[in-house]
């Protein structure tokens, strides 16, 4: 398969025909234990590159839709895909739209409820502000940590990345256990 210009498809479009696409969500762990979409293979977005072998594999096989929470991590785990001459869709609005379009998503009901990583940041970068205002009534310079945060938000919106998502990801809940993965990238491969 020729890679192309990364594809998104909308729930619509794909609800009645879910089957005829392998379906990989690029999210972390705790996020896919949440909810995914039923029959999805977790593959988070930092470990794609180890995935490539598998998913080239997948992808000759059928057709490869990619899905995160909203569509901004799949769309770029799609560009990554197409600079390895895989080619991929990405699911417009996510797991997001997908259920709110009243759509079953899969759970794992022994796991840990993790908030989806959009909120994760958010509880992050707002603590942080907080922390940097109330110790600035004792040090101004403790307001700089505010200010910090402010210009990486900032930042995050205009380059459409997200610094503290990348560090929040390492954290052990939304990390994949090796096991996982290696069996998740065993039953792409196949």
């Amino acid at each position: 398969m020729t890679a192309q210009s990364p594809a998104a498809v909308d729930v619509a479009a794909v609800a009645d025909h879910l089957h005829q696409y392998t379906v990989v969500d690029v999210r972390t762990p705790g996020e896919y234990a949440a909810g995914h979409l039923p029959g999805a293979h977790n593959v988070p977005l930092d470990h794609l590159d180890v995935a490539l072998p598998a998913l080239k594999a997948a992808a000759a096989r059928g057709a490869l839709l990619i899905v995160c929470a909203s569509g901004n991590r799949s769309t770029s785990a799609c560009a990554q895909l197409a600079a390895a001459d895989i080619g991929a869709t990405s699911l417009t609005g996510g797991t997001t739209a997908w259920t709110q379009q009243g759509h079953p998503v899969d759970r794992d009901e022994k796991a840990a409820t993790v908030w989806p990583m959009e909120r994760q940041v958010r509880f992050a970068a707002g603590s942080l502000v907080l922390t940097g205002l109330a110790l600035g009534t004792r040090s101004r310079h403790a307001r700089w940590l505010s200010a910090g945060v402010a210009g990486g938000l900032i930042f995050s919106a205009v380059t459409n990345t997200c610094g503290m998502a990348a560090l929040l990801a390492k954290l052990p809940h939304n990390r994949p256990r090796t096991t996982d993965l290696d069996a998740t990238l065993e039953a792409l491969g196949r």
